[in-house]
């Protein structure tokens, strides 16, 4: 805008003022005897060309050609006319040049001028200006009435001392009292309370107004929060806009405000935000407890002064939502949090409890109200047998209550400044969220949302609606997942070895770790098996993947092993087997039924470590699939990590195992661990088996200390992401007294032999209450290898927990029970010793096959 523009805009005098419009002197003859100099500007007649003439020479009723145009047709007659030119009569004016003009003009007549109306007297003075100026200063003056009357926006208008010297009628409704009673006074009398709380700017009315006067700048959409007059005990907020006003000279008057209360639209704006806080913060895990206390936290003390969160105790652990009357669901108080300095009663616990004096977590010692609740543990608890975890107190609501009548009718109560929500999923009841406001909800000095009541609108029960039902969604999903858990627990807790017995050939301990909540249960695992000769099997394996699943498919690898084991199978062989099983077709899988096949299979890819040590050999053979190898710790403390051939996982076939057969002096210690224990976020594989050597290498501590160290070193926590699986094994030997063995020839006369030799050795060993089985035994072994095998034989008799007897060949055949017919002349031979020992079995070598027999030791004996 120009500068001639803007000082046209700022003159606020008519176009028919007598200082700015055409105005001419006429007597009593309509002569004209006086001409202004607008008036020449107007029409372009100078003075002499127009005194003397009348004003029909220059006015006229209607323009030559023909009627006035529309707008000006009514007002030249009598009538209302268009508004804006009321009271005014309409001519056509010709100019000097010829052209017409469509003038809007006033007449007033001079005092005294009646007495004396002759010629060239004055009588009157007509003033004239052009239509369309006239309207366009009527608009103006239109707008600027409806500000003052009309408009929702207050405005007012401070002097340069602050003082309010004028306002419009929005303003004064604010007010709730006319002007004149508040007029003079300054914004502070006015809004004491009130301060601005946008960033930038002074907080004060005051401040922000002396800014605009020193500096000039406009200030636009500040927000300012206050009480009005009009409405005590309730803040309102108002965008605000502030700006200097000047006189024709440049000189400050004063400031101008405009403020338009935005209270419902930031109560809007609120809620959204709060809905979308909501959305990024509850349900984070997968965990009850936490959801409820999410829940809580985004609602203190924004939307209520305290917030309760009572779940049933069927969600609590896992099971289906409860559904039925108020007396069949337990509730249990999950989460509590109050604003500071706003607590109120709780009606469902006792009336001397705490009553939730400030910020509160769920089972947070010393901050919560909760008591113990027999039988209940959180979720997301350490989830080892025998570990503590933190109850949750039982809640009962009186009869009449909004919470009992909220579970009585499964709907929402809303009494005074309490708001009851129930959890509501499937047709079922979770639980309850109360929202409650209480007395003074605004009394912690926080900057809390404007307009804020101690009781709940339609909105706003809405949003406590919106909010109970996004949990509700979350908790329910927790729920789930801790029954998927807790079963995926106990299947891996069955599935895994309750305790280790005793062995000759090795002293164990061991750990295992669950993964944490997030990441759920895995399949790690691990295990010692009992071989034939005393010999010991050990194994530690990993499945993919985590859940359910992953447990069932770990219980059904640790079955086969066993299986293989009990087999006598090599460590190589042992694992190409199991690869063929984990590698078979799917639609030949137990688990496949039906047609229906899982797309996602956490058996292939699983991975194995299968060892077997002999105490009596001091030598130990082991093979891996796809798992690290274990850590060895010498007799003297020095630590190693064999280089054991490393085979593929199980199920991805296309490679050979191979095993790896070493000598390991007595003492020595072997680990056998998943990757869980040894690899972290912020860890890698080689640090850890750095940190695993130097506590293993403490050759001073015991193996239950060891486990303790290890599990304290790498996982601190106690969980981490993976599931961690720990397996120390200390090597011993058996006595050269309590083994004897002896090679023959694979003659008859052998047999004798054999029996007198083990009838010797029984007796060395004071067992002759075994001579007569071992004799039968031992003859009907040693006939077969004979018969059937070739030599040399071996007899070997093992003195342990039990007597073990072995008679070794160069046969790769092995024998079978079967029921001899009557007229049978053999075939009884294998099925007597079956009757005699407790168990027997084949093992193959690489010269040929051992057949071996247990016999539980007679009480004097054992041991």
């Amino acid at each position: 805008m120009s500068a001639a523009n803007t000082a046209e805009s700022a003159d606020f005098r008519g176009p028919l003022d007598i200082t700015r419009a055409a105005t001419v002197v006429l007597d009593a003859e309509s002569t004209v005897i006086g001409w202004s100099p607008a008036a020449a500007e107007l029409l372009g007649y100078g003075p002499a060309d127009a005194l003397g003439r009348p004003l029909t020479a220059f006015l006229s009723v209607r323009p030559a050609g023909g009627t006035l145009p529309a707008e000006a047709s009514g007002a030249a007659v009598p009538g209302p006319g268009p508004p804006s030119l009321v009271g005014n009569e309409v001519h056509v004016a010709r100019t000097r040049d010829g052209r017409e003009l469509l003038v809007a003009t006033a007449t007033c007549p001079l005092p005294g001028a009646a007495g004396a109306s002759g010629p060239g007297t004055p009588d009157r003075i007509l003033v004239a200006a052009e239509v369309e100026a006239l309207l366009h200063w009527e608009s103006r003056i239109a707008l600027l009435q409806g500000l003052a009357t009309q408009s929702p926006v207050g405005l007012a208008i401070y002097d340069t001392d602050l003082r309010l010297s004028w306002s419009n009628i929005a303003y004064e409704r604010e007010m709730g009292q006319p002007l004149a009673a508040f007029r003079g006074k300054r914004a502070e009398e006015l809004y004491g309370a009130g301060s601005f709380v946008t960033p930038g700017y002074p907080h004060t009315l005051a401040g922000v107004m002396r800014q605009v006067l020193d500096t000039g700048e406009p200030v636009l959409d500040l927000h300012f929060r206050g009480q009005p007059p009009s409405d005590p005990g309730r803040d309102h907020l108002w965008s605000c806009a502030y700006y200097r006003l000047e006189d024709a000279h440049g000189h400050a008057l004063g400031v101008c405000e405009d403020a338009f209360d935005i209270t419902d639209r930031y109560r809007v704006q609120e809620r959204l935000a709060l809905l979308v806080e909501a959305g990024r913060r509850i349900g984070t895990v997968l965990d009850v407890a936490t959801t409820a206390e999410e829940i809580a936290e985004v609602a203190v003390p924004d939307f209520a002064a305290t917030v309760r969160v009572d779940v049933t105790r069927a969600a609590v652990t896992g099971e289906t939502a409860a559904v039925g009357s108020p007396a069949d669901m337990s509730l249990l108080r999950v989460a509590e949090r109050s604003a500071p300095g706003s607590g109120t009663p709780d009606p469902g616990l006792p009336a001397n409890g705490p009553t939730g004096s400030g910020p509160t977590r769920s089972g947070a010692a010393g901050n919560s109200p909760m008591a113990t609740a027999p039988g209940l543990a959180a979720p997301g608890g350490p989830s080892s047998p025998g570990d503590p975890r933190q109850p949750y107190p039982q809640v009962v609501y009186p009869p009449g209550s909004p919470q009992n009548r909220s579970l009585s009718s499964g709907g929402l109560v809303l009494d005074e400044g309490t708001l009851v929500v129930p959890l509501r999923t499937g047709g079922g009841i979770l639980g309850l969220v109360t929202f409650d406001r209480g007395e003074g909800s605004d009394a912690s000095g926080r900057t809390l949302a404007p307009d804020r009541a101690t009781t709940f609108d339609n909105g706003e029960v809405a949003l406590a609606d919106e909010l109970a039902a996004r949990a509700a969604v979350c908790i329910d999903n927790a729920r789930r997942y801790t029954r998927e858990r807790t079963a995926s627990l106990a299947l891996q807790r069955q599935l895994l070895p309750h305790h280790l017995p005793p062995r000759s050939a090795v002293e164990t301990a061991y750990r295992y770790l669950p993964a944490d909540d997030v990441t759920g249960v895995g399949g790690d695992w691990f295990d010692v098996i009992p071989l034939s000769g005393t010999r010991v099997g050990l194994v530690v394996g990993d499945v993919v993947g985590h859940g359910l699943q992953a447990a069932a498919t770990m219980g059904r690898l640790r079955t086969s092993v066993r299986a293989f084991a009990q087999l006598d199978m090599a460590p190589d062989e042992l694992l190409t087997r199991l690869d063929d099983l984990v590698g078979q077709p799917a639609e030949d899988r137990p688990d496949a039924y039906g047609g229906a096949v899982e797309t996602y299979d956490v058996t292939t890819g699983a991975t194995c470590l299968y060892a077997v040590y002999d105490p009596v050999s001091r030598r130990c053979v082991m093979a891996r699939a796809g798992h690290l190898p274990p850590a060895i710790v010498g007799p003297g403390g020095e630590v190693s990590f064999p280089d054991l051939p490393a085979g593929p996982p199980l199920g991805l076939g296309g490679l050979p195992f191979e095993s790896l057969e070493f000598d390991l002096p007595v003492g020595s210690l072997l680990a056998l661990f998943t990757d869980g224990l040894i690899e972290a976020r912020d860890r890698d594989v080689g640090r850890g088996l750095d940190t695993l050597g130097r506590v293993l290498g403490d050759r001073s501590a015991s193996l239950e200390e060891l486990c303790d160290r290890a599990v304290s070193e790498l996982v601190p926590g106690g969980t981490s992401a993976d599931d961690t699986a720990l397996l120390l094994v200390r090597t011993r030997a058996l006595d050269t007294d309590r083994v004897a063995d002896w090679e023959l020839t694979a003659e008859p006369v052998s047999v004798g032999r054999a029996r007198e030799l083990a009838t010797g050795q029984l007796e060395a060993w004071g067992l002759e209450e075994l001579a007569f089985a071992t004799q039968l035994v031992v003859s009907e072994l040693v006939t077969n290898a004979v018969r059937y095998a070739g030599g040399p034989l071996g007899l070997r008799l093992i003195r342990d927990r039990t007597l073990v007897c072995e008679v070794a060949d160069t046969g790769h055949t092995s024998p079978h029970l079967r029921h001899s017919a009557a007229d049978d002349e053999g075939g009884r031979g294998l099925f007597i010793v079956a009757q005699l020992v407790q168990r027997w079995g084949t093992r193959y070598t690489p010269t040929g096959k051992t057949i071996w027999t247990e016999q539980a030791l007679p009480p004097t004996g054992a041991g």
